[in-house]
């Protein structure tokens, strides 16, 4: 360890192996609190979403953990077109609000990818005067984040 920052910790790996290869090793699924239990290998699997692309967050996004590819190829089937984005989803994700005033609440950085055939897609779909659903708040986050930077952009 080289360093702490409050609940979090630095460190220096001395291996050959990558990061991510060392953190897959020793490392444990965090699991949201209302699951009660310990991590299991099998987690690593059935703890993630159908749609998953990218290794990189500290947990699933857990709104989309109900979405199997039946129920995707259901609504494909019905005409709902998708777009998807990269959520790496932060280590406070589970952290709860301990403060009194939310503005206090210290949230940590989580990174989002919206891809511009994305950004595209849902101006198209507001365009057209569809629903643009995002599944999960990190996701809404992300959407309406990219939503802003698009708009800056072109004033």
């Amino acid at each position: 360890m080289t360093a702490r920052h409050g609940a979090l910790f630095e460190v220096e790996f001395n291996d050959d192996r990558s990061v991510l290869d060392i953190l897959n090793s020793i490392g444990h699924m965090p699991l949201p609190p209302y699951i009660d239990r310990p991590d299991e290998d099998a987690d690593r699997e059935l703890y993630q979403t159908v749609y998953s692309e990218k290794p990189g967050a500290v947990a699933a996004p857990t709104a989309g953990l109900h979405f199997d590819e039946p129920l995707l190829e259901k609504l494909r089937a019905k005409g709902v077109e998708m777009a998807f984005v990269t959520l790496h989803v932060g280590a406070g994700t589970f952290q709860p609000v301990r403060v009194d005033t939310i503005e206090d609440h210290i949230m940590h950085s989580e990174y989002a990818e919206v891809p511009q055939d994305v950004v595209d897609a849902v101006l198209a779909a507001k365009a057209r005067g569809n629903r643009v659903i995002a599944v999960g708040t990190t996701s809404v986050r992300s959407l309406e984040s990219a939503a802003q930077a698009a708009e800056k952009r072109s004033h």
